[in-house]
């Protein structure tokens, strides 16, 4: 089975006031036609959808373009809610949208089956159990303790996310058990993780609480997609526990960033080889500094075609 890793999509965001609409219409005709020559099985966007709670208009209409271009394309799609993301948005549309062949994962489930789906190829037969993990809230996985010190919280909240993974990962060994063949399992997050290298436009998401999961508290699973950092890396040298980055710039120090998306095989055996995807640049960044003379020549410099 082929899946494509992505994440930190931020449809909606307006760059010092400039949207990327145009940018996000481009990646989204891009990621399409890349699952059809790539035969892509099915898409993981592990969280940050969209850059606010309450995204505008044109973000949303982006969104189901997406799914349904997906759909049209028979490539299954999981969307898993970020930091940035609404449960109440992702929740509104959720059931209507397993019809489009995507499941949406708004938050820690009550039903933790909810969160270990079948991923399958796209002639239908079963190619991966997903732990499907979204942005962890501490109210989602704690009950406030009175009297906790800071430090007594970051290891509560630490220990109860790892206690979310070990039970779903749980679960998905007894799923592979009950299919009967011997399924890869992948297991998703939206967190920093220690020794993640961060870039300006990642948000801290546990201030106060968790700063940063350990690599040695994730399960077992054959492959580990993980979001929230904007900048492609493996985590801790491990080929298996990957950030894929953002798709497209998000600030300036990301300017110069090769972005990319991530090509998961995995089978039986489990994970067989991770290829990267390079994304184009739909809208080119610069930064510049000088005085104004100097300014005003390279503005021109960098407006000459083919530069």
């Amino acid at each position: 089975m082929r899946i494509l890793h992505t994440s930190d999509w931020h449809l909606g965001q307006y760059f010092l006031g400039h949207s990327r609409q145009a940018e996000h219409q481009k990646l989204i005709a891009w990621l399409v036609e890349q699952t059809r020559l790539h035969a892509v099985d099915s898409v993981l966007i592990v969280g940050d959808i969209f850059d606010t709670g309450a995204p505008p208009s044109y973000a949303r209409e982006l969104y189901y373009t997406l799914i349904l271009a997906l759909r049209d394309a028979g490539v299954g799609l999981t969307l898993l809610a970020g930091n940035h993301d609404s449960v109440a948005v992702l929740e509104k549309s959720r059931n209507l949208l397993t019809a489009l062949n995507t499941v949406v994962i708004p938050s820690v489930q009550d039903d933790p089956n909810e969160q270990v789906r079948v991923l399958t190829t796209c002639d239908g037969k079963p190619g991966a159990i997903i732990c499907a993990i979204p942005f962890i809230r501490p109210r989602d996985v704690l009950q406030s303790i009175a009297g906790q010190s800071a430090r007594d919280k970051q290891e509560s909240l630490q220990d109860a996310i790892h206690a979310h993974y070990q039970a779903l990962f749980a679960l998905a060994e007894q799923k592979r058990v009950e299919l009967g063949t011997h399924l890869p399992i992948i297991a998703t997050g939206h967190l920093t993780t220690v020794g993640a290298s961060v870039s300006e436009s990642v948000r801290e998401i546990y201030v106060g609480a968790l700063e940063a999961f350990p690599t040695s508290a994730f399960p077992a699973a054959d492959y580990i997609a993980l979001g929230h950092i904007h900048r492609p890396q493996k985590v801790g040298g491990l080929d298996h526990i990957r950030y894929s980055g953002s798709p497209i710039p998000l600030s300036f120090d990301e300017a110069r960033q090769q972005k990319e998306m991530l090509l998961v095989d995995v089978s039986t055996n489990g994970l067989e080889r991770v290829t990267v995807l390079d994304v184009p640049c739909f809208q080119p960044l610069l930064s510049m500094k000088g005085s104004l003379k100097e300014l005003e020549a390279a503005v021109l410099a960098a407006c000459v075609p083919g530069r």
